[in-house]
């Protein structure tokens, strides 16, 4: 760890409201420089207005912030870079038809002639681990690669202050790795680290201190490596944190059975599926890894219907649906839940309600002769807000209005409280807090205990090796066999992640 002493942004009493709910009350922490410092709380808790206030994104109602103690109030997000402060979203920013060096430049105010910017990219990747070839289109990229892009794009504005949102969410272990000595090359070298997480064990590795958010305000202060995870988990929601529980496992008839499946991709830059196959009992939960952009997408299509196979290709309780489409599936008792929540998943500009409906509509009685019951798909909606402890004040809110770990709690809850014989889910707790992740895992276990079987899509290897019963990994579109669970480890799954299937055979015969 570092040896900060130096105070480089200083936040005094911040504040920040909307109709309805603030934000952030107060808040008030100092980030040091060379200091990576950890900022959580469950969702909703006000991390993403609060670093909106930090880049220039949103104004604060009240209270100030310096910088290198200096007043610092950046108006919009190119002031904010200007000033030595730059951000690495969660979501990439990356148009995949151009190469790494155009899409560098596009992030630049003045950009210098793409030859000497090429040289400059080669220069700042290598000199802190992360390797680009400018050249290279960023569509041909690996998800990891392509945080890379990011990453170095920040790195040659020379900022002082690094805001990293979830930066962890799309990476193998090994590649977590590489950017852990990344980061800590950056702190040693100055460079001031705001690192956002809702995976405690890396910020108990990587942080030197975490302030924790409760609603808009900060409720504590501590050094990661002193607490345990689920000391800093029960810090952010303020109560003891449930672990999920399972029964025996009881798996019975084959409810999903997938036979040598192989679709061209319909998404620009994506992964066509290979001969895939598997099985699936009822009661069992498949869990499936990778790496984005090996397929996971094209796999959940063709599983919910939006993409179509041979007839034969997939059959639900014995019964073919490879023609079917989404709305037959779903009557039939097949259920998916996408990973891109805005837009996919959900309307962004529907409310809560109509989003529900959206879904439930082909399962649930929800409808009387030919016309939409909204009484009872209100009803449903309101249902899963308080299940699922969705924060919002109420269902006739706009999906937008919704954090994103928020929404996620309402999709979730949305599908799998259909009753239905086989569920779907990519990305299940995607970019939710501790609490919420565990909540919506025991409502997984607790679907497949009713009989339903269940294939969890995640690149979160804790999510899967604590509630899967079987385990695959999608790379380059292919499947591998799914094994049992127990006896694999993190190591192993990462060789398979990242494409290395004859070393981890070897690897599990000897």
């Amino acid at each position: 760890m570092t040896a900060a002493t130096d105070e480089l942004l200083r936040l005094e009493g911040l504040t920040r409201a909307y109709p309805g709910v603030i934000a952030n009350s107060d808040v008030s922490f100092t980030i040091r420089t060379g200091e990576i410092h950890a900022l959580l709380g469950e969702n909703g808790a006000g991390k993403s207005t609060l670093v909106k206030m930090i880049y220039g994104l949103v104004r604060p109602d009240q209270g100030r912030m310096l910088l290198s103690g200096r007043p610092y109030a950046p108006g919009r997000p190119a002031e904010a870079r200007r000033q030595g402060v730059a951000m690495v979203f969660q979501h990439f920013s990356l148009f995949e038809a151009l190469t790494v060096a155009e899409n560098v430049a596009l992030g630049m105010e003045t950009p210098p002639p793409l030859r000497i910017l090429s040289g400059r990219i080669r220069e700042v990747s290598e000199a802190y681990g992360l390797p680009l070839d400018p050249a290279r289109h960023v569509g041909d990229l690996s998800a990891g690669e392509r945080q890379r892009v990011e990453i170095i794009r920040c790195l040659l504005q020379d900022p002082k202050l690094l805001i990293m949102d979830e930066p962890t969410s799309v990476l193998t272990p090994q590649e977590v790795e590489i950017l852990f000595g990344t980061l800590r090359q950056l702190a040693a070298a100055g460079t001031s680290i705001l690192y956002i997480s809702h995976k405690l064990e890396e910020i108990r590795s990587l942080c030197d201190e975490a302030t924790i958010l409760r609603r808009g305000r900060v409720v504590a202060t501590c050094t990661p490596r002193e607490r345990s995870a689920r000391e800093m988990a029960e810090l952010m929601v303020g109560a003891s944190l449930a672990v999920p529980s399972r029964s025996p496992a009881t798996h019975g008839a084959v409810a999903l059975q997938v036979s040598n499946l192989s679709r061209p991709s319909p998404i620009p830059f994506g992964t066509p599926l290979r001969e895939i196959s598997f099985s699936l009992a009822k009661g069992e939960i498949l869990g499936i890894a990778g790496v984005a952009g090996n397929g996971q997408d094209e796999l959940l299509l063709a599983l919910s219907g939006e993409l179509r196979s041979a007839p034969g290709a997939i059959t639900l309780n014995g019964q073919p649906i490879g023609a079917a489409g989404p709305a037959q599936r779903r009557k039939a008792g097949l259920v998916a839940a996408p990973e891109d929540r805005y837009g996919h998943a959900a309307a962004p500009d529907m409310s809560l309600t109509e989003n529900a409906w959206l879904t439930a509509g082909a399962r649930m009685p929800l409808s009387r002769n030919g016309f939409v019951s909204w009484g009872k798909v209100r009803d449903f909606a309101k249902a899963v807000i308080r299940d699922y402890d969705v924060r919002t004040p109420g269902p006739d809110v706009a999906a937008r209005a919704l954090s994103g770990g928020n929404l996620q709690k309402f999709l979730m809850g949305r599908e799998l409280q259909q009753g239905a014989d086989v569920i779907v889910i990519n990305q299940p707790t995607w970019g939710v807090d501790a609490a919420a992740a565990s909540a919506i895992r025991q409502k997984i276990l607790d679907c497949a205990a009713a009989g339903a079987a269940v294939v969890v899509i995640s690149q979160d290897l804790d999510e899967l090796m604590e509630i899967a019963d079987t385990f695959a990994v999608l790379n380059a579109g292919r499947l591998t066999a799914p094994r049992p669970i127990q006896g694999l480890d993190t190591e192993q799954i990462g060789l398979m992640m990242g494409g290395a299937h004859g070393m981890e055979e070897a690897h599990l015969a000897n």
